[in-house]
């Protein structure tokens, strides 16, 4: 019986990480519904930003923040919760790249909702004209990453779902960001802003909790990117991953010049320098200043986040690495209301496509029970 019981527990994690790999419908309907508006709607369609703020586009005395999606509602998330905590909103300027597939509905929701300090731009790839290095550099990422997926798909068995967290790496390998474009676009941020000397990046799957303005006026000590690199857990533990995890230590050249427990520093929210070298373990090897920890608590889509109270609440950035993002139903509930308290439920396309609404009435009927 308790093989039975430790082979449940084990499938059970592995359908989690596939129940991750769904976009759920009222995100599919927030997306589509947008779009028509952008069609039959002028104001969807008006300029992003208006005329009179171009000019801040490329204005250096700006705190400039750069978000690479294809996810309205977590957009929208980033940049209303940054908004909030900034002690001088009227100098943020966000610059949101995506697909050509989202890029309608991503600007007549910024076009509507439109920030009253903050100027945000909305800019899809196709309206972009890259270079030849760029496309072959792009083609040739996305062909590797296919490669991986179609063999751990293909290679994927039963006994996979038996070895439970052991397995993980297979499942994680067939995470739609791992084929995404807009998460390989980042180590060409300096091809998409030549004019800035200093950005923001952040991902989709954050929150900010405090002003994160000091960030901009950090010596750099000429590095090229500022990230999290030590942790908030303490000695030997990381707040991401280590370099093992990423890199195959079976190589003579890897082995004899990294050490495969150093800690992998965190890309989904950094300061950068724009640089010729792309952003990448091995690339970036030397040229990461460190960030105090507390600038970004990451792992809060994993089952086995172990971040409390305190530590949650002193973390400037939340940032959701694993599986369970915050617009799924399958992450703590506790730690993802930190994200949801940031959706404006009162948006008319909110409420037609009924986004949180599964999730707040299970914590409605929770709260009856507990009462009761």
């Amino acid at each position: 019986m308790e093989q039975k019981v430790q082979s449940a527990k084990k499938r059970e994690v592995m359908y989690w990480y596939l129940a991750s790999r769904g976009v759920p419908m009222s995100l599919r309907c927030l997306c589509l519904k947008l779009a028509e508006e952008y069609a039959v709607n002028a104001l969807a369609r008006s300029c992003l930003p208006l005329p009179e703020h171009v000019s801040q586009l490329s204005d250096t005395s700006f705190h400039h923040i750069v978000l690479l999606t294809d996810n309205v509602l977590a957009a929208s998330v980033v940049i209303s919760s940054t908004v909030e905590k900034a002690a001088n909103p009227e100098k943020l300027v966000f610059h949101i790249v995506t697909d050509k597939k989202t890029y309608s509905s991503m600007h007549a929701w910024f076009a509507i909702n439109s920030l009253k300090l903050a100027v945000v731009e909305v800019k899809g790839l196709h309206q972009y004209d890259w270079s030849q290095e760029v496309n072959v550099g792009v083609k040739q990422m996305l062909e590797i990453h296919h490669l991986i997926c179609s063999h751990y798909y293909n290679n994927l068995k039963e006994e996979d779902f038996e070895h439970g967290e052991e397995h993980q790496k297979k499942f994680e390998a067939l995470s739609p960001s791992c084929l995404s474009l807009m998460n390989h676009l980042r180590i060409y941020i300096p091809e998409l802003f030549p004019d800035l000397n200093k950005i923001v990046f952040l991902d989709d799957d954050v929150v900010v909790q405090h002003d994160i303005s000091s960030l901009w006026t950090l010596d750099l000590n000429g590095k090229v990117v500022a990230a999290v690199v030590d942790s908030w857990c303490g000695d030997n533990c990381c707040p991401g991953r280590k370099y093992k995890d990423y890199l195959n230590f079976s190589h003579p050249k890897i082995s004899s010049n990294l050490d495969q427990d150093r800690c992998a520093w965190l890309s989904g929210f950094a300061l950068w320098q724009p640089g010729d070298l792309p952003p990448s373990l091995l690339a970036f090897e030397g040229y990461v200043h460190p960030i105090d920890p507390l600038w970004q608590l990451a792992g809060l889509g994993y089952r086995s986040s172990s971040a409390q109270g305190q530590i949650l609440e002193a973390a400037s950035v939340l940032h959701f690495t694993g599986p369970a993002k915050p617009w799924l139903e399958i992450g703590s509930p506790e730690v993802r209301n930190l994200w949801s308290r940031h959706v404006n439920l009162s948006n008319s396309f909110i409420r037609k496509c009924k986004v949180l609404l599964q999730g707040q009435s299970r914590k409605l009927s929770r709260v009856v029970h507990i009462s009761d």
